[in-house]
């Protein structure tokens, strides 16, 4: 499978070269609007391959995108220290109004992936405005914010975040809803878990887990002034899968324009993707609490999109 990656910042090349270590791919054309820089990119991962899996690398224009059953949108601007994923959206949204019809021109049957903040409004604003199929359009969404929440559980209770099962629904920002309620470590809700194994999960333990994953971007950009390990190791999972034809359950973000109180803006939900992209979107059962919550998370998406557009 041929993949683009648009945009060879930070976040675009660590997704390839996350790509390269994983062997999700077998080919990679990398594409920014400072070409010295995807040349250079390009030329430094194709050194790493050796090391890890045999895979052709290029750079160049668009053109190069001929063939790639996957681009991956990781242009725009990249978020500023205390500045929230909404308040990108004016600086994205003309980014990539500018970009889109250069990939569809020469990778028009691709899978767009989104990975570009604020991931879920310029999900949207490309799934209505490109034209595509649905399904083939979709955004990174919470699938960052969902593996922070597993790995934190499986932190808390000494086992493997691959042996936790939860997930983080609505926008990729500050209003995102951790589901608690049918989060599961081998089956067993978390809750009971805890008990068996002698660490009860407290009041206090989940409000440390929601800050930890709800603030998590925020303290790292404090920090080093942008994330993109998590990211992109996260979108070569999403290659990985489309590759395979995996089937692979997703929190990613699209439009949901069929499920009460969710219709008329792109947000995260649990999604079957496949190599012809999203399959299906699963409607997980909530609390009200978390229902309630999901409802709110779509009406900020929605009110900014609005405001702001």
């Amino acid at each position: 499978m041929k993949v683009g990656v648009v945009g060879c910042g930070l976040v675009g090349s660590t997704a390839a070269f996350a790509i390269v270590l994983t062997g999700s791919a077998k080919a990679l054309a990398l594409v920014d609007i400072n070409k010295d820089l995807a040349e250079a990119q390009a030329e430094d991962i194709l050194h790493a391959t050796p090391f890890a899996e045999a895979l052709a690398i290029s750079a160049g224009d668009y053109d190069i995108l001929t063939g790639c059953h996957l681009v991956i949108m990781a242009c725009g601007v990249a978020q500023r220290p205390g500045e929230s994923r909404l308040e990108l959206l004016k600086r994205n949204a003309a980014i990539f109004q500018g970009v889109i019809p250069k990939v569809l021109e020469f990778a028009p049957d691709s899978l767009l992936l989104i990975a570009s903040n604020p991931v879920d409004i310029l999900t949207d604003v490309v799934a209505r405005s490109s034209g595509l199929p649905r399904g083939r359009v979709f955004g990174s969404g919470t699938v960052l914010d969902t593996a922070r929440f597993r790995s934190l559980i499986g932190s808390c209770f000494g086992v493997a975040a691959h042996s936790v099962h939860a997930y983080v629904l609505g926008e990729h920002g500050d209003s995102e809803v951790l589901v608690w309620s049918s989060a599961r470590v081998a089956g067993v809700p978390v809750g009971d878990f805890g008990e068996q194994i002698g660490t009860p999960l407290t009041d206090g333990m989940k409000a440390d887990i929601d800050e930890r994953v709800r603030r998590a971007a925020y303290r790292i950009i404090s920090g080093k002034g942008f994330t993109n390990y998590g990211i992109g190791a996260g979108l070569a999972k999403i290659a990985r899968v489309i590759r395979d034809d995996d089937r692979t359950v997703l929190t990613l973000s699209m439009p949901t324009d069929s499920i009460e109180g969710l219709n008329g803006m792109s947000l995260s939900l649990p999604r079957i993707l496949g190599a012809s992209g999203v399959l299906t979107t699963v409607r997980p059962p909530l609390s009200p609490e978390e229902d309630s919550a999901l409802q709110r998370s779509a009406q900020v998406l929605r009110d900014t999109k609005s405001s702001m557009i």
